[in-house]
């Protein structure tokens, strides 16, 4: 089973505890880079480390969490080796893996309910890349 960075803002440890859960049962490793609090915090520092995680190889795919989703995927993007995709629905995380490559799912706390963030999570890490004609346009993706 795949590796799994997770972490996120002030708006996720409800959902990135259930998520973690959700995935240990189904035998996945989850490395969790916080934050654990409601307390306020700045995102790229928990969108960083699960972006490095990823970067490097120590972990297969990554999950970032925060209030739109926005923050976290625009800081994981920073990084050259990671395609960070905000995903709202099964149908996009599904899409970002098949026609992306994205190896990080970037969840907006407070316009999906957890149910639609687990069946995201789920249907991403679950879904293989389709190559081809994507795997060139990925190429393309670097600066």
């Amino acid at each position: 089973m795949a590796k799994i960075a997770i972490g996120g803002d002030h708006a996720s440890p409800f959902y990135k505890k259930e998520i973690k859960q959700l995935l240990e049962s189904k035998g996945y490793e989850v490395q969790d880079f916080g934050t654990h609090s409601e307390a306020s915090v700045d995102y790229p520092d928990f969108a960083h480390p699960v972006a490095n995680a990823v970067e490097s190889g120590d972990c297969q795919f990554g999950i970032l969490i925060c209030g739109s989703g926005n923050g976290v995927a625009i800081t994981a993007n920073k990084h050259v080796g990671i395609r960070a995709a905000l995903c709202w629905n099964a149908e996009i995380a599904s899409l970002a893996r098949q026609h992306n490559n994205a190896n990080v799912i970037c969840l907006p706390a407070r316009f999906i309910d957890l149910e639609t963030a687990k069946e995201c999570v789920l249907k991403f890490v679950s879904t293989e890349f389709e190559g081809g004609r994507h795997a060139t346009r990925v190429g393309k993706m670097n600066c």
